[in-house]
């Protein structure tokens, strides 16, 4: 039966099943599932008696991002050497130790970052570098060369496919030339490197998932054993969910299994790489821990091939919400996205685990009760307590972690869709403006309609909305901050800007070399006391047509915390220039209020 709504549908039509309960009416539909096979009739589960549905997670594996790589090459524009370098320094400041930085051989980029490292002393001496090559000689002497001058740890990872579609249709190999293979790459490997001062090495038998789990033992322990593992010189063996084909007990269940049959597994640490093709691979990382696996390999928010690499921050922070330190700082979580989203040139999903804009807000006005009064009991116990709340068990209801503990305050949780259900604010400033809000500044305007509506007792309409977006976020104009002049001269390669600004009254006229507008009003406003930095910029228009006008949405941090301002003119840059002034109006106007009295 086809819909008409959806002409492109098929809706389900075939027969209910036969012993189908009455309450259950699906019936059978005219997807082809019958073409696919079931993960047990494409790969033995051998293992009969397991020990991981039993155990606890109580301490953070070590993690090892895997973004300057693997998520790299899975971006439609990889990142240029600022970009990586910027993610790098991130993951540093994090506390990550172990990072895989780049596949040297197949790029001439990660190559010269690789160099950046080693020339610059970027990574601190307690950070291991990893580098990636497949199993060719030609690659891993490319590899070797790029980490020599390395005052780092350095771990070489090479990798084979071992699966048996790989191996018929892609690399032509049965099991035993397959096998001389790899162990031909582990000999170069150790050949190559062997001058080099501090060296170990992985080995990732890529599709291990796929893979007959005696050949992937077999293959595994004729690396260790060429490799000498030892635990002095432990080898990595790093077994990938490199397609996510089964539920996350199966893949663990396979960990298991090596874990209990590996030979010299004292000398292995033993890693994981789960994909997220089935949308479970942040289960299939914490059941393989649970399993036996003592290092995850991933990416910040996911990012990688297809559906993307296990999501480092949601494994870390689910260990955080059940009481287990994470070993990693997500202390400034939306300045980690932020970063991540800059690298990437991918945004982070809204509903995205605990870092999403809407993941600590309430829309549900029954949520929005539960909460305010959770937060009441919190708020009581720590008077009752004599002891700061932030110290205190986190109990509330809806909140699986305290926001503050990813940097974030309080007042999105319920305010916001209190009066966006009522009045639409987004949509009312879009629909007769066509004004386009960023999430966050929704949220933030939120607050000041909360306080407009709560004085006048009634619904906002979109004139009035925009009416006091304007009054929140437009500088006025008898305000004691002004741009006088604004001028642009090209000196060779070189833009040189020169620009006054008035401040109570004031001017002050300063030359910027080399930076854009938006960096050199900055710079001047600075140089006036009037130091803020400017966090994100969004475009938009007021109107449509010959008539519109830009309208500048900037979001900036000064001694206060974040906040927004805007500007509006014909011009973008211009428009782009008054958000920049009005920031720095505000924070003027700060700086000039009274304190307020302790109550």
């Amino acid at each position: 039966m086809t819909s008409t709504a959806f002409p492109r549908l098929s809706s389900p039509a075939g027969p209910v099943p036969a012993d189908a309960p009455s309450w259950n009416r699906q019936r059978a539909s005219q997807m082809p599932s019958h073409r696919y096979r079931d993960v047990f009739s494409r790969v033995d589960v051998p293992l009969t008696e397991r020990d991981w549905p039993t155990r606890r997670l109580t301490q953070a594996p070590l993690w090892v991002p895997v973004d300057l790589r693997d998520g790299n090459q899975a971006l439609a524009e990889p990142m240029d050497p600022a970009r990586k370098r910027r993610f790098f320094e991130l993951m540093l400041a994090m506390g990550y130790k172990e990072i895989e930085v780049g596949y040297p051989s197949a790029s001439q980029t990660d190559f010269d970052f690789v160099r950046l490292l080693a020339e610059t002393g970027l990574a601190p001496t307690d950070v291991t570098i990893v580098v990636f090559t497949a199993a060719r000689r030609d690659l891993i002497e490319r590899t070797v060369a790029s980490v020599r001058g390395l005052r780092n740890p350095v771990v070489i990872h090479l990798y084979t496919a071992t699966a048996p579609i790989w191996r018929d249709v892609v690399l032509g190999h049965d099991r035993r030339a397959l096998t001389e293979l790899i162990l031909a790459g582990g000999r170069d490997v150790l050949e190559l490197s062997a001058d080099l001062p501090d060296v170990r090495f992985e080995f990732s038998p890529e599709v291990f998932n796929l893979t007959e789990p005696d050949y992937a033992l077999e293959v595994c322990d004729a690396m260790t054993e060429l490799w000498e593992a030892s635990p002095e010189r432990p080898v990595i063996l790093n077994l990938p969910a490199t397609v996510e084909i089964a539920t996350p007990n199966v893949y663990a269940d396979q960990i298991e299994y090596m874990h209990k049959n590996l030979a010299r597994r004292d000398g292995v640490i033993l890693s994981v790489h789960p994909h997220n093709d089935r949308g479970t691979g942040v289960a299939c990382a914490e059941l393989a821990v649970l399993a036996g696996a003592q290092r995850v390999e991933g990416c910040l928010f996911g990012n990688g091939e297809r559906t993307g690499n296990v999501d480092l921050v949601t494994l870390a922070l689910n260990l955080h919400a059940q009481g287990v330190d994470p070993m990693i700082d997500f202390s400034d979580i939306d300045g980690i996205r932020r970063t991540v989203e800059h690298a990437n040139r991918i945004e982070v999903h809204p509903r995205h685990p605990y870092v999403g804009d809407l993941v600590h807000t309430a829309f549900s006005g029954t949520h929005q009760d539960a909460i305010r009064k959770g937060f009441a009991e919190h708020r009581a116990r720590a008077a009752a307590e004599g002891r700061p709340e932030s110290e205190l068990d986190w109990r509330v209801p809806y909140l699986p972690i305290d926001p503050a503990d990813l940097g974030r305050g309080y007042d999105a949780v319920i305010r916001v869709n209190s009066q966006s259900g009522k009045g639409g604010i987004a949509y009312l400033l879009e629909s007769g403006y066509g004004i386009e809000l960023p999430r966050r500044l929704q949220i933030d305007f939120a607050r000041h309609v909360q306080q407009h509506t709560d004085t006048t007792g009634h619904e906002a309409t979109a004139d009035e909305l925009w009416a006091l977006f304007r009054s929140v976020y437009l500088a006025e104009q008898e305000v004691a901050v002004h741009l006088v002049d604004y001028a642009t001269a090209q000196t060779g390669d070189v833009t040189r800007t020169t620009v006054t600004v008035r401040v109570d009254g004031t001017e002050a006229t300063s030359t910027h070399d080399g930076v854009g507008p938006v960096e050199v009003l900055v710079e001047a406003f600075a140089g006036r006391n009037l130091p803020f930095e400017v966090l994100a910029l969004h475009q938009t228009s007021i109107g449509s047509g010959a008539g519109s006008q830009a309208l500048t949405l900037l979001e900036y941090r000064d001694e206060e915390g974040s906040r927004w301002a805007a500007g509006q003119d014909r011009s973008v840059l211009a428009a782009t220039l008054a958000a920049v002034t009005a920031a720095a109006s505000r924070v003027a106007d700060e700086r000039t209020e009274p304190a307020t009295a302790p109550a």
